[in-house]
C-alpha cells in the first residue's frame, strides 16, 4: 500500500484507464495547461497529449454535448466540471441525451461517459457554488451516481466508472482533494453499488456518503465513550444504491440515522428512510431521524455557514434521540 491524496487517487484512475483503452479521453474547463483546476489531472497532458486532454471553453452545455456524442462513435470520455453547480448549464445533455441514448435507440448505442467534479459546499463559496445535486441526477433513469469519501474509494470507483458502458455522474469534493489514504500499488477496482461497513456497530446504524462522513466518524468516536455503539455505513455510490446493506444493519441495530449533506426536501435520506420503513420496519426501536442541511441557500456568512450545515453535534444529538438518552 502506498499513501497518496485524493486528488493523485483520481489521476492515477484516470491516466491508467487512458494507457489501457485509447478510446478514453478527458475534456473540461483547465484540465490540461493548468493541470486541473483542482489539480486533479497533473502531469495527464505531458503524457497524453492534446488529443486526448482537451481544455474547454466555459461552455459546459457545448461540451457535455461534444462528449456525449462522441460515445457514439466509440469513445469513452471522461468530462470534467469545475464544480457540479456548472454542470446545471449543461444538464439538458445529461439528462435528456446521455441518460436516455441506450432506451431511446432501442439499444444501438450505448453512453460509456463519466461526469466528475467538486459537489456540496467547500467553505465560503457562496450559494450558487454551495449545492449538492446527487439525488437530482439519482433521481434520473439511465444514470449512475457515485460519491466516494476517500482515496481507496476514489480511484477504485472511478476506474469502475470509466469502464462502465452507463453513464456515471462521479462526483467528488474540493474539501476532499488534500485528504491523504492507502491505495494499493497493483489495480484494483471498487464496483459501483455496493456500499462498505466502515465502522463495526451494534446500537445504531449511521448512514452517509461523501466528505459529510467524516462528521459521522466524529461523532461516533465521542459516543463510544458513553458506552454507544455506531455501525457506520457509506453508501459509496448513491444509484444504484445497496438496499441490502441498509436493511441488514438496520436489523442488527434496530435503529437508523441518515446523514447527508443536502437540503431536507425529497432527498437521499429520504428514499432511505422509505426503504427501511417499508422492509424493515418491524426491526426499529425508534422512528428514523435524518440530518440534513437548512433548507436554504447556503450563507456566505461563515457563522451562518456553520449553522446550515450539519456536523458531529447533530449527528450525537440525532443518535441520543433514537437511543431515548
Amino acid at each position: 500500500m502506498k499513501t497518496i491524496q485524493f486528488r493523485e487517487a483520481i489521476c492515477e484512475a484516470m491516466s491508467e484507464e487512458m494507457r489501457r483503452d485509447e478510446s478514453v479521453y478527458l475534456m473540461g474547463e483547465e484540465v490540461a495547461e493548468y493541470n486541473g483546476a483542482y489539480k486533479a489531472s497533473k502531469g495527464m497532458l505531458d503524457e497524453f497529449g492534446a488529443k486526448r486532454v482537451i481544455d474547454t471553453p466555459i461552455a459546459e452545455l457545448g461540451f457535455a454535448g461534444i462528449a456525449i456524442g462522441s460515445t457514439m462513435t466509440g469513445n469513452r470520455p471522461i468530462v470534467e466540471y469545475m464544480t457540479f453547480n456548472f454542470s446545471l448549464v449543461g444538464i439538458d445533455q445529461i439528462i435528456n441525451n446521455a441518460a436516455k441514448i441506450r432506451q431511446m435507440s432501442g439499444g444501438q448505442f450505448k453512453c460509456p461517459i463519466v461526469f466528475r467534479g467538486p459537489t456540496g459546499s467547500a467553505g465560503q463559496l457562496g450559494a450558487t457554488h454551495s449545492q449538492a445535486f446527487e439525488n437530482w441526477f439519482a433521481n434520473t433513469p439511465g444514470l449512475k451516481v457515485v460519491v466516494p469519501s476517500n482515496p481507496y474509494d476514489a480511484k477504485g470507483l472511478l476506474k469502475a466508472a470509466i469502464r462502465d458502458d452507463d453513464p456515471v455522474i462521479f462526483m467528488e469534493s474540493e474539501q476532499m482533494y488534500g485528504d491523504k489514504g492507502e491505495v494499493p500499488e497493483g489495480e484494483y477496482i471498487v464496483p459501483i453499488g455496493v456500499a462498505e461497513i466502515k465502522r463495526e456497530g451494534t446500537d445504531v446504524t449511521i448512514v452517509s456518503f461523501g466528505k459529510i462522513i467524516k462528521e459521522a466518524y466524529k461523532a461516533a468516536d465521542e459516543l463510544e465513550k458513553e458506552g454507544i455503539s455506531c455501525e457506520i455505513i457509506d453508501l459509496r455510490t448513491v444509484r444504484p444504491l445497496d438496499r441490502k446493506a441498509i436493511v441488514e444493519s438496520v436489523k442488527k441495530t434496530n435503529r437508523l440515522v441518515v446523514l447527508e449533506e443536502a437540503w431536507p426536501f425529497g432527498n437521499v435520506a429520504t428514499e432511505i428512510t422509505y426503504l427501511v420503513q417499508s422492509e424493515a420496519f418491524d426491526y426499529l426501536d425508534a422512528p428514523v431521524v435524518k440530518i440534513n442541511t437548512a433548507d436554504t441557500p447556503a450563507p456566505y456568512s461563515p457563522v451562518l455557514l456553520a449553522e446550515w450545515l450539519p456536523d458531529y453535534t447533530e449527528v450525537i444529538k440525532a443518535v441520543k434521540k433514537v437511543m431515548y438518552k
